[in-house]
């Protein structure tokens, strides 16, 4: 190994798997040889066939499906908002001085501590854990955007003044082009915040999602349940993962260069 140097897709998957390997092999030898109590940690095959058993039994599925559509919901509304506002502030400075301050006063204000607030205002519907979501990922997305833009150079954009192109030029066929690949790279990393901020909304006043089955198998102690959720979350976010790699390197191919 040497520092930085490339290695090829296929030693990539390869040592990704392998690291998943020995951490279920470690996992399979401290439950299932009684190094650890069922009681406080399942081993895999119970995780299994609890998992299968919230599927089949109590539609799991279904709460998989409300947990997303929250996600997404939450996320999207994050960065209709953030998106064109991080565009301004970076472009723009005196649009930057007004709402910076603010912005970055906000984004360390923990959307779970907005929660019995939310629910006073909103209800415990679908409508307070969108809020969860937009709040906690709304500022971040804001303040990053505005870096990125901020940090276009300067003389991309002396070039294109040089060659008679208007304000309104600049921020269309300079600024947001030049950023667009870092701003995708932007909301891929929020959204997996955006998961966290979901599960804390469902453990609260929720009637539904995989949050909500979480703190119900935690009543029962069902360790394997709670597990298999936890597990089930992370495999959501490495699709989702993936899809914006995917996505960012077909729509943004000048990125690769």
């Amino acid at each position: 190994m040497k520092p930085l140097a490339p290695i090829s897709n296929g030693a990539r998957v390869t040592l990704g798997v392998s690291f998943f390997v020995l951490f279920f092999a470690g996992w399979a030898v401290a439950t299932l040889g009684g190094y650890v109590s069922a009681t406080f940690l399942a081993d895999p095959i119970t995780m299994v066939k609890d998992g299968w058993e919230l599927i089949t039994e109590h539609g799991f599925l279904f709460d998989i499906g409300v947990t997303i559509w929250r996600v997404v919901g939450g996320f999207v509304l994050a960065a209709l908002v953030a998106v064109p506002l991080g565009i301004l502030m970076g472009a723009y400075k005196p649009v930057e001085a007004f709402f910076e301050p603010f912005v970055s006063f906000a984004r360390y204000l923990p959307a779970s501590a907005f929660i019995p607030l939310l629910i006073l205002w909103a209800g415990i519907g679908e409508s307070q854990k969108l809020l969860v979501i937009f709040i906690g990922s709304v500022f971040q997305i804001v303040l990053m955007v505005a870096v990125t833009v901020g940090s276009i150079r300067r003389d991309l954009v002396e070039a294109a003044l040089a060659l008679g192109a208007r304000d309104r030029g600049i921020l269309g066929r300079v600024l947001i082009p030049a950023a667009a690949p870092g701003i995708a790279e932007i909301l891929r990393l929020v959204l997996g915040w955006a998961w966290t901020y979901v599960i804390v909304a469902e453990l609260i006043g929720s009637s539904s999602g995989i949050g909500h089955m979480i703190i119900d198998s935690q009543a029962l102690l069902a360790t394997g349940q709670m597990i298999f959720g936890i597990i089930v979350i992370g495999v959501i976010g490495l699709i989702s993962d993936f899809l914006f790699k995917a996505a960012n390197r077909l729509l943004f191919p000048w990125s690769l260069a």
